[in-house]
């Protein structure tokens, strides 16, 4: 029998399956079944999860080949014209999309776009304009502190480091490892919820942690996808596979 669908539900009542292509058969109550199918989420098949792919490795190619078709261009998603700028913007998105972040910010650079003119705005007036992105009195705190301490240690430049940037007040690794990434170019897998999440999902991870996450990552994804491959994750995820309301 010859079927449309448009997911895999049909095979988790069969013992058996195999795919090839847009086919599929499976072996349910004795009887052989083709099973058209149109993939809504190219990383979600059972089949290629579960039982063709048996290793981590050949995920991990399969994962980086069907993104790279998807997304083979990747712009950085939050507004920015420089490393301090992004890291503002970093700082402003935890627990805040990006499209908001991306309304909040042109307001705020045009009060102050660089360290020395930040640091001397009031921590109030910081706080109003970054409102929307939730979190503001931590926020605009740290913006007015990492600020002072780039004026007072680094000249009002952006340190080129993991670990100095992650002395500045509201940097974590996550942070940091973005502005690592997308300012200066250095190898990083920024390891947000979301991918974590996504990584879980895909049997590349255990999903203990992000810390975990982001070692197994590294372990298996080439070093020169990392920088890349983080953003097609995250471009995925939003297509695809959203954390609110998603059906596995």
């Amino acid at each position: 029998a010859l079927f449309a669908a448009t997911s895999f539900v049909v095979f988790r009542k069969c013992r058996y399956y195999f795919c090839s292509g847009f086919f599929c058969f499976a072996i349910c109550d004795t009887r052989l079944h083709a099973v058209v199918f149109v993939q809504r989420e190219p990383l979600d098949s059972p089949a290629k999860f579960r039982t063709i792919m048996s290793t981590k490795k050949e995920k991990a190619k399969y994962i980086i080949e069907t993104l790279e078709r998807l997304y083979p261009e990747t712009p950085i998603p939050l507004d920015h014209k420089d490393p301090y700028t992004l890291l503002v913007a970093v700082l402003l998105s935890a627990q805040c999309t990006d499209a908001r972040v991306n309304t909040v910010t042109p307001s705020l650079f045009a009060l102050a776009d660089n360290p020395f003119d930040m640091a001397k705005q009031p921590v109030e007036k910081i706080q109003q304009i970054i409102r929307p992105c939730g979190l503001s009195p931590k926020k605009a705190a740290a913006i007015s502190q990492l600020s002072q301490l780039l004026v007072e240690k680094y000249n009002g430049i952006v340190p080129q480091s993991f670990e100095a940037l992650e002395t500045l007040p509201g940097v974590g690794h996550k942070t940091a490892s973005v502005v690592m990434s997308q300012a200066f170019g250095f190898a990083a897998f920024p390891v947000d919820t979301h991918i974590h999440r996504l990584l879980t999902r895909w049997g590349i991870t255990s999903g203990k942690n992000v810390v975990q996450t982001e070692l197994d990552a590294k372990k298996l994804f080439p070093e020169a996808t990392w920088n890349k491959l983080h953003l097609q994750i995250i471009f995925y995820g939003r297509e695809y596979s959203p954390a609110r309301g998603h059906k596995r």
